[in-house]
């Protein structure tokens, strides 16, 4: 059932359109004074520098610590979080010097390459003979307030340098920050920053301007690691985009539509109805990259996102209610950095919803998502409830928080499943996915067995009144929505 168009998101239209991987050990360092070293990304700055010209080869600049700092170089100013220049035999580099990130480094741009960049070329290996490292390329085009990642993560193993292509359009200005994401033990070496105009021209660099003290986003759901073919001219993708099926609603982020509110966070993506005090849906894209170490936070609060005209569902709003405080998006999804596990325990990605369909139902669905996860799938889920009336440890209940949270009477979820990849729209159209929709009761009865609640998403939309996978084509939707998901689930 299509009743909506598809709600693009604003900001980066870069997609990743080819990559190359690389892997190294020891290390060494040059000695040379420490730069001033403000936080790694809320900084400000009032200092103007002329930057050189790109490709940035990190050839100029003396950065020998892993200490936190700017460093001038070719292009511009850039800002170095546990990372630095190396020059020794086990940095793998084209000419003299190659950046070397551990840990979580990152490389930033202190300043705006001008607008036009249509491509990205950046070379990466291992250090050494470290073990392979996973590094991720974001944007920003507000000035550095937020970022989001642009393509898919890539993987570097192997002493050889090999280029990963990104290409597409932003609407202006653009800065990068290279992040090496997986945390490990491994270091990466990161050279050849190139970027083009749509006619190939190379890219001067841009002038430094302030970083905007704004905390960075992150767009939550890192990919496969990409192949290494090169994929010339792709078009921008909506690969491992939290909302890539499509705005289930139509949501927008405007409050005269209290009942179709858009949240947009890294973690994910919420359509919130503030007058039911829950989410109508939730989206978000899964990968291996996604779970990470980070603790569960447990620390359920207000949504300061949601506009203040909305009320503010806090966690005392279900004490006493008889219902757990039920994630859509769960905690275990989320457990790469801490920020991307506390942002589950928002209210407004929570449900009343009954314990034993929480704990043993959903619970039970939820590990078998990230067992296939784990076994090299990658998944979109869309997860929301409908109705009104549940029955809880209290018993049935319509409301609780004095009729400001509404209790749903059904809990349902989508999963589209589909081994780890690019181009994850034409594959799903294409049959190469499994899709998966289940509807359960919301109460204490229900089965532990997720299994046998199964249903079409056609069945679901008919429930709920939404399009849930618009951004497929028409035909693949009438096709795929019928169908009832009958695979073996042990």
């Amino acid at each position: 059932m299509r009743r909506f168009s598809p709600l693009l998101l604003p900001g980066l239209l870069l997609s990743l359109s080819a990559a190359a991987c690389s892997s190294n050990p020891p290390e060494t360092t040059r000695t040379a004074p420490p730069a001033d070293a403000p936080p790694a990304i809320p900084v400000e700055s009032s200092v103007t520098q002329v930057s050189g010209r790109f490709p940035e080869t990190f050839e100029q600049g003396g950065k020998g610590a892993y200490s936190e700092g700017d460093e001038q170089l070719g292009s511009g100013s850039w800002h170095f979080t546990e990372a630095l220049i190396g020059s020794s035999d086990q940095d793998h580099k084209r000419g003299e010097h190659a950046a070397r990130l551990r840990a979580r480094g990152r490389l930033r741009m202190n300043f705006d390459a001008p607008s036009g960049v249509r491509t990205i070329r950046i070379s990466a290996a291992a250090y050494g003979q470290d073990a392979a490292s996973t590094w991720e390329l974001w944007g920003s085009v507000d000035g550095g307030r937020t970022f989001r990642r642009i393509g898919n993560p890539v993987q570097a193993k192997g002493p050889r340098l090999l280029t990963t292509t990104f290409q597409g359009t932003t609407p202006g200005p653009l800065r990068l920050e290279i992040r090496k994401t997986d945390g490990g033990s491994g270091r990466l070496n990161i050279d050849d920053i190139e970027l083009e105009t749509a006619s190939g021209v190379p890219m001067p660099g841009g002038k430094s301007a302030p970083v905007a003290t704004a905390p960075t986003t992150r767009p939550s759901a890192p990919a496969p690691t990409p192949s290494t073919s090169q994929v010339p001219n792709q078009a921008p993708s909506t690969d491992n985009d939290n909302m890539g099926l499509g705005n289930p609603s139509g949501a927008t982020a405007n409050v005269s539509m209290p009942t179709n509110y858009l949240l947009v966070k890294p973690q994910f993506t919420i359509g919130y109805n503030a007058l039911r005090g829950t989410p109508t849906w939730v989206s978000w894209h899964l990968s291996r990259t996604d779970m990470g170490s980070a603790p569960r936070q447990d620390d359920f609060r207000p949504d300061p996102a949601l506009p203040r005209e909305f009320y503010q569902v806090t966690r005392n709003s279900y004490s006493g209610s008889g219902f757990d405080k039920g994630h859509n998006c769960p905690s275990a999804d989320r457990t790469r950095e801490l920020d991307d596990n506390s942002a589950t325990f928002l209210m407004t990605n929570m449900i009343p919803q009954a314990g034993n369909n929480n704990q043993r139902t959903w619970s039970s669905l939820e590990e078998w998502t990230r067992g296939q996860v784990q076994r090299g799938q990658e998944v979109y889920i869309i997860m929301g409830s409908y109705g009104k009336g549940g029955t809880g440890s209290a018993g049935f209940k319509t409301t609780i928080d004095n009729g400001h949270v509404t209790v749903p009477a059904r809990v349902w979820k989508v999963l589209v499943i589909l081994p780890e990849g690019s181009n994850d729209i034409q594959r799903v159209a294409a049959g190469q996915a499994r899709l998966l929709a289940v509807d359960t009761p919301n109460e204490q009865t229900v089965s532990p067995d997720w299994s046998q609640y199964r249903t079409s998403i056609d069945a679901i939309e008919a429930a709920t009144g939404l399009d849930l996978l618009s951004k497929l084509p028409l035909a693949a939707q009438d096709r795929l929505e019928a169908q009832v998901d009958t695979a073996p689930t042990r």
